[in-house]
């Protein structure tokens, strides 16, 4: 009885904190607890009544052992409402803001990171610098003053003491010889972090926000304020030693990988391709340290200790699992595996029997206790319910598969049960389904098992004598090496991975609530078929609908490029890809977003000098099928040499066009207006839209006076040229990719019929013929403002 109770208020309080996405959630979770307690008040039964209570059949009387009179008390459902309103308070009490002395104060108003006003900012290292994608070395910085750089003939500064955590990257060189603790002064930029432009792209300042941190320095110096200073012990010390050990005799990539593997990814510094090959090929769970590791260690412990008394065998445990902790860096997932595995050694020392699931739902109680916030990080969502899988979904599949060797049934069930747990979270959040995941995950089972304990071996050895951590990480060169090469092999199948569209809020409640049915209910168990049937069809019709009816253009934020994604009824168009940045961090998560598994019309206009690096990144993602581009360049562009042999390799077809030739895309048609002028026409329905590069006004006045620009309905050309072609065009919309305009030159457009967007300001910009543009930065607000 009492487990049960200590179940519902840990329910209550999760499920508080995920209602605080829900208008008015605290109320709603109330609510919940009174019906639950009107619900459940005539089936409770104190156990005296369900002992005294006899029942008749064939003649015998036995004893009612009904699950429904088991139920807690009625008091106990009104508790856990009422832990679950103010689960929403403390949420609320515990987001962070920045204090009035935080370093964020002090940016610049409309400071970005392309601004100039220099600054020194003096603090402490917070973190063990690390690699970037673009090739920057970054960590967290401690602020504790702020000074501005003035010029020679400047009034003097004063500087002034600053609070707060600022996320610092600087040229790769600088970070050499940074570690926790050090007194450093940092020349650079500061800036304040952006939201989310486009769908489905990553939101810097959410993310930095979930940290504490409100402000940015793009820094160009480090210099070291305590040089003569002695070094201050900490664990980065113990885990730079076991990477090192590790490093050396397995090299780059394996040494990384087995140190991620038994410390985490978060506190190695693991190369980005292999970072995301697991994680498209559906084994990012094997860079995260979590239950796995914990269980292991924990076994060899007990093992060894197994002749000791139940005390020492408790301690040793519990200093493994707090160095291991320790090691990590106090991850989230990391922290619910040893809390569990605390709980399991409490059971040990009383000879009782942990309850799992009970032990899961404290751990995670105990956890956004600590940090609220965590409720919203998907390592510790993924975590959770993978573990809370494992649990519950893996002995009626060990069951159902007990026809098969126990060993060989535990190796399918264990990952199947966490994708079945798991999966609606992915789908939510990035709408791609790795389709190998699954038989990947059983024939890299037995090689991640081997990797896991020699690493872990690896670096017990290393912690006591370096060479001897290099050997025993040496012997794990091959198994290392295969598990790559098979990661490899699967990620280049063919569809290694189905993008069907991220699913929406009630689609993934519907879902684990069929999931938790099947769960619990024995008429669901009996029917498991059935609600897979019903969860497929949630997440096909809406995919199978949008094919066969949408017509949407996407004008995506991104820089100074016109990027448009056309949806037209299932064909995908796609104009200008921008740098290999926006390819990789703009467009595909916008496609990947939508359900799009491949590009029907790809059309490259030449508004930049340098070769679009994104094509690549695309085509090595998504199979184009027809790319025409209007270019000046020669047919002999090393890039584009590229892009033919990628194309070929899908059967794909490329086209170089001349000026006049037309592109006819279904519902729309393109035209090359100028050859040597980036200008671009399309005909959709029976709109005309311009795109415009980056021409001088002189061109532009020119091409007006010859009658080469036809007055179009939607224009978008850069912020240089917006002024002179809104009044010598007059279209009803235009579009330009930077807000940054003088205000005169605003006054002056306010003035016109023509209405004005900026992607810098408004985000991406979206339009379907039976309605309006809308703007992503507005409409999230207005989605977000009910919070």
């Amino acid at each position: 009885m009492i487990q049960t109770s200590g179940v519902i208020i840990c329910l209550g309080y999760i499920l508080g904190l995920l209602f605080t996405a829900v208008p008015w959630g605290g109320v709603w979770i109330l609510v919940l607890g009174l019906v639950g307690a009107i619900l459940f008040r005539r089936r409770y039964a104190t156990p005296r009544q369900v002992a005294e209570k006899p029942e008749n059949a064939g003649g015998k009387t036995k004893v009612v052992s009904n699950a429904w009179q088991a139920m807690p008390h009625p008091r106990i459902w009104v508790a856990a409402g009422l832990v679950g309103l103010l689960a929403t308070l403390y949420f609320q009490f515990r987001v962070p803001q920045p204090g009035v002395k935080d370093i964020s104060q002090f940016v610049p108003l409309g400071n970005s990171s392309n601004q100039e006003q220099l600054v020194i900012v003096r603090g402490q290292v917070a973190s063990t610098p690390r690699l970037t994608r673009s090739q920057r070395g970054q960590f967290w910085l401690e602020a504790t003053q702020l000074d501005e750089v003035k010029n020679e003939k400047g009034p003097a500064n004063v500087p002034k003491g600053v609070t707060g955590k600022l996320y610092v990257t600087v040229p790769l060189l600088q970070i050499t010889g940074l570690y926790p603790s050090q007194q450093i002064a940092v020349t650079g930029v500061l800036y304040k972090p952006k939201a989310a432009s486009n769908p489905g792209a990553f939101d810097f300042q959410k993310f930095l926000k979930q940290e504490g941190t409100f402000a940015g320095l793009i820094g160009r110096q480090v210099n070291i304020l305590d040089v003569d200073a002695k070094r201050k012990w900490g664990w980065w010390q113990v885990r730079e030693r076991i990477v090192r050990s590790q490093v050396r005799w397995l090299g780059v990539p394996e040494g990384p990988l087995v140190s991620a593997m038994v410390l985490g990814s978060k506190a190695v510094d693991l190369p980005y391709d292999i970072r995301d090959l697991f994680v498209q090929a559906g084994l990012a769970h094997a860079l995260a340290a979590s239950g796995f590791q914990t269980s292991l260690i924990l076994g060899v412990i007990l093992q060894l200790t197994k002749r000791f008394q139940k005390q020492t065998q408790f301690t040793c445990g519990l200093l493994g699992l707090i160095i291991f902790l320790s090691l990590t860096g106090f991850q989230a997932a990391v922290l619910r595996a040893v809390i569990m595995g605390f709980a399991a050694l409490v059971g040990l020392v009383l000879k009782r029997k942990v309850k799992q699931l009970g032990s899961l739902l404290l751990a995670a109680s105990l956890l956004l206790l600590f940090n609220p916030l965590w409720i919203w990080d998907l390592g510790f969502q993924l975590s959770f319910l993978a573990t809370l899988g494992l649990i519950v979904t893996v002995p009626p599949l060990v069951e159902r598969l007990g026809w098969l060797p126990p060993a060989i049934a535990s190796l399918i069930a264990v990952p199947f049960a966490a994708t079945i747990w798991t999966l609606p979270v992915q789908l939510f959040v990035f709408g791609v389904v790795p389709s190998y995941s699954l038989l990947l995950n059983i024939v890299s089972t037995p090689l991640i098992s081997i990797i896991s304990i020699g690493g872990i071996i690896s670096a017990i050895a290393a912690l006591i004598w370096t060479d001897a951590g290099s050997f025993v990480a040496g012997i794990l060169h091959y198994p290392t090496d295969w598990l790559i090469k098979l990661v490899e092999f699967f990620s280049k199948l063919p569809g290694n991975s189905v993008a069907v569209g991220s699913i929406s809020t009630w689609q993934i409640l519907t879902i684990y609530a069929l999931i938790v049915l099947v769960w619990l209910v024995r008429w669901w168990q009996q029917r498991w078929w059935f609600a897979s049937l019903i969860a497929v069809v949630l997440v096909l019709i809406p995919i199978w609908h949008s094919a066969n009816t949408l017509f949407r253009i996407t004008i995506l934020a991104a820089d100074t490029e016109p990027i448009l994604v056309i949806q037209d009824r299932g064909k995908v168009t796609l104009i200008n890809s921008g740098d290999e940045g926006t390819g990789r961090f703009t467009i595909l998560p916008f496609l990947q977003q939508q359900g799009v598994n491949q590009i029907n019309w790809a059309i490259a206009n030449n508004f930049q000098s340098n070769d679009n690096n994104a094509w690549l990144e695309l085509l090595q993602r998504l199979p184009i099928k027809n790319f025409y581009l209007y270019s000046s360049k020669p047919e002999n562009s090393i890039a584009i040499q590229v892009i033919q042999q990628e194309l070929q390799k899908h059967q794909g077809i490329y086209q170089a066009l001349a000026i006049g030739q037309v592109v006819n895309t279904g519902s729309m048609v393109t035209q090359l207006i100028n050859e040597q002028l980036p200008i671009l026409q399309l005909q959709i329905f029976d709109q005309n839209w311009l795109l415009v590069g980056n021409i001088k006004p002189k061109e532009v006045q020119q091409l007006v006076k010859n009658g080469s620009l036809t007055r179009p309905q939607v224009l978008w050309c850069s912020p240089q040229s917006l002024k002179d072609l809104v009044l010598a065009l007059k279209p009803k919309v235009a579009i330009a990719s930077s807000a940054n305009i003088d205000q005169k030159t605003l006054s002056e457009l306010s003035q016109s019929q023509t209405q004005l967007f900026f992607t810098g300001r408004d985000g991406a910009i979206q339009w379907t013929p039976n309605g309006q543009f809308e703007t992503f930065i507005q409409a999230t607000e207005n989605r977000s403002s009910v919070l």
